[in-house]
């Protein structure tokens, strides 16, 4: 009795997961699960069942020899278990990727209607309009044979891509740097020589050894243009004048003026440039400089070539080599740009307080032209020409109302400062002027004339 209990519930689940096969197979008529629950003989409900389902040859035939019903019941049961486990992961696989399917479709049908949206609107594809527009600037900037072959293979592959992935944007940031360089653009020189001389006169007090290397370089490049530029240092303790002179030779010349600071500048990759395989590639300073003068033949100043440091990040003052050799800086390359720039035309000027920590082979591919301070008189000129007037305008007096006695100049000169250069002197001026300032704001005086007693009170 308990026997025949267990057959039934054995045929009864048997039947269940029968049913649930036919449902899910799509080969299967669904007739067979009607017939499953028709049949009542246990053995021949097995047989049927296990005739149908997809075993392999050795289990069917396992099943055919098992004599006792119960367990070629619990034989089948396990077969069709296993089964339906089959199927309905197939069935969860086929679902997934039907909805995959269904989303790429659609959005595939929206692309669709959004291009013929825009072609009735007249608009283009925008990423379309951008390569076209890149294609335009290549052509109309005349690059060098080596930069247009890069450009255009970049561009290629800017065509390849989608807008929305990264590498669209490493591509058309590349495309950008190349096509904004001025490989052509340049500016004229002013070779009037005596218009220049007016002009360093002008701005420089002194000076007069590296006034004439300049008025030299211009008479030199009058008589021959294609003259490579030099690579002049100037060397000399602070307050000297060596960076403001930078400004006035580009004054002087008529070109535009970049300046870089190389103080603490440890690593190669800010003179040459990150490889565009990393994160937020960008190129050296060298380049960058380049391309904010908008001309290939600035003045270009690398301030403090006496710090640059070295460690694990390379050897910037390595880098450098190549920048300033005028045998080799015709076909400088960059790491980012990967193609040669030609940094012939520029007119290098570096700074440096010590000589002794440059490395000497950069130290040898420089002109040294040493700054070596000022005599009292010079200070004296200085001070008047420049540095007070300077000073008043920034403490908000007007001439009037200050002025200074040359025994006064000359005694915060011999007294209050002891330097080579001209950058305390000033700061001294300043302090004097403030404080005349501050009397005239309090309304106690209208105007100071400074004298050498005056200068212990301020």
């Amino acid at each position: 009795e308990i026997r025949d209990i267990e057959v039934e519930a054995l045929m009864s689940n048997l039947v269940t997961l029968f049913d649930r096969v036919v449902k899910l197979s799509p080969f299967l008529p669904q007739e067979f699960g009607t017939m499953a629950k028709s049949i009542t003989e246990p053995g021949t409900l097995a047989d049927m069942v296990a005739s149908i389902i997809n075993a392999s040859i050795e289990e069917k035939q396992k099943i055919l020899e098992t004599i006792d019903v119960k367990e070629r019941l619990k034989e089948v049961t396990r077969l069709v278990n296993h089964q339906v486990e089959i199927l309905e992961l197939g069935n969860k696989i086929q679902s997934q990727v039907k909805d995959d399917m269904d989303k790429s479709q659609r959005e595939y049908y929206l692309r669709q209607q959004m291009n013929a949206i825009r072609k009735e609107l007249g608009e283009e594809d925008e990423s379309k309009v951008e390569i076209e527009e890149y294609r335009a600037k290549i052509e109309k900037k005349q690059l060098p044979e080596e930069a247009r072959r890069e450009a255009e293979r970049e561009l290629e592959r800017l065509s390849r891509m989608h807008p929305s992935s990264a590498e669209y944007t490493v591509s058309s940031t590349y495309l950008d740097w190349v096509t904004s360089l001025p490989w052509n653009e340049k500016t004229e020189d002013n070779l009037d020589i005596r218009k220049a001389r007016r002009v360093l006169d002008e701005d420089h007090f002194g000076l007069e050894k590296a006034k004439k290397r300049i008025i030299e370089y211009l008479a030199v490049r009058k008589l021959k243009p294609d003259t490579k530029g030099p690579i002049l240092c100037f060397a000399g303790p602070p307050g000297t004048g060596k960076t403001s002179l930078g400004h006035s030779i580009a004054r002087a010349l008529g070109r535009k003026f970049v300046r870089i600071s190389l103080g603490g500048v440890h690593d190669e990759a800010e003179i040459r440039g990150h490889r565009r395989t990393y994160v937020g590639a960008l190129p050296g300073r060298i380049i960058q400089g380049i391309r904010r003068a908008e001309s290939n033949n600035p003045v270009f100043m690398l301030d403090e070539i006496d710090k640059v440091g070295s460690d694990f990040r390379g050897d910037p003052s390595s880098a450098l080599l190549e920048v300033l050799d005028p045998e080799q800086n015709f076909s400088f390359s960059d790491h980012y740009l990967d193609v040669p720039f030609d940094l012939s035309h520029v007119m290098f000027i570096t700074t440096a307080n010590m000589l002794e920590t440059i490395p000497p082979a950069l130290r040898d591919r420089m002109e040294v032209i040493e700054l070596l301070g000022y005599t009292e008189l010079e200070k004296i000129k200085i001070a008047e020409r420049y540095l007070i007037p300077r000073q008043i305008d920034a403490n908000g007096l007007k001439p009037e109302q200050i002025r200074f006695t040359r025994k006064a100049l000359q005694r915060i000169i011999t007294c209050y400062t002891r330097e080579a250069g001209v950058r305390n002197l000033e700061r001294e001026i300043a302090s004097v002027c403030r404080g005349v300032a501050s009397s005239v704001a309090e309304g106690r005086i209208q105007s100071a004339t400074i004298t050498v007693k005056e200068i212990t009170k301020y």
